[in-house]
C-alpha cells in the first residue's frame, strides 16, 4: 500500500483492512485502563441496544435477536466484574443489571421494542455517570516518563476486577 500526502498509509477510511481494523481495536481494549474499559462496554451496550430497537421497529428480528444477544453477553461481563464484596452498593447495581438482562431477554422472546427501550432508559443515565465518572480520574503517567501512574478511582475503590481473566466473561475485557 502507497501512502501519500492525503493518506495516513491505512487506506481511505483510515485503515486498509478489516483485519487492521479489528488489530486496532483489540490493541486499544487491551492496553486500555479499568475506566476506559467500563466505559467501552457502556458504549457498546447502548450501541447494541439502539440497534435493536431500530430493527425490532422494522421487523428485523434476526438483527435485533443478535443486538439483543450481545447486549445481554455485556451486561453478564458488567455482572462478573463487579466486585459485590468491595462496595456497598453494589448489590444494587447487581439487582438493576439483573432486571435489564431480564428486559432484553423478554424483548427477544417476545418482540417487544418497548422493553427494550425500557433497558435504554434504564442504562443510558449509568453509562453517563461512568463517562463523567472517567472523566474525573486524572489520567495515569506513561511509564518510562519519570512518573508512577496514580491509581485512579476506579481501581482504588476497588470495585471492578481488573487483571485480565477474573471477570469470568467472554467478551475478552474479564
Amino acid at each position: 500500500m502507497t501512502a501519500n500526502a492525503y493518506s495516513n498509509g491505512y487506506g481511505a477510511g483510515g485503515f486498509g483492512s478489516a483485519a487492521q481494523r479489528n488489530q486496532y481495536l483489540e490493541d486499544s481494549v487491551l492496553s486500555a485502563p479499568p475506566a476506559r474499559l467500563l466505559t467501552m462496554l457502556y458504549d457498546r451496550l447502548l450501541l447494541d441496544l439502539g440497534r435493536a430497537e431500530t430493527a425490532q421497529q422494522a421487523g428485523n428480528w434476526p438483527v435485533a435477536s443478535e443486538n439483543l444477544l450481545h447486549g445481554q453477553a455485556i451486561i453478564a461481563e458488567l455482572i462478573s466484574s463487579l466486585k459485590t464484596d468491595s462496595w456497598d452498593g453494589a448489590d444494587g447495581l447487581i439487582g438493576l443489571y439483573n432486571y435489564a438482562f431480564t428486559a432484553l431477554v423478554n424483548a427477544n422472546i417476545q418482540r417487544d421494542p418497548a422493553l427494550t427501550r425500557e433497558a435504554i432508559e434504564l442504562l443510558e443515565p449509568l453509562r453517563q455517570a461512568w463517562h463523567e465518572a472517567a472523566a474525573a480520574v486524572p489520567a495515569p503517567a506513561v511509564a518510562g516518563h519519570g512518573t508512577a501512574a496514580a491509581p485512579t478511582a476506579f481501581s482504588a475503590a476497588g470495585a471492578w476486577n481488573t487483571q485480565a481473566g477474573t471477570g469470568g466473561g467472554s467478551l475478552g475485557f474479564g
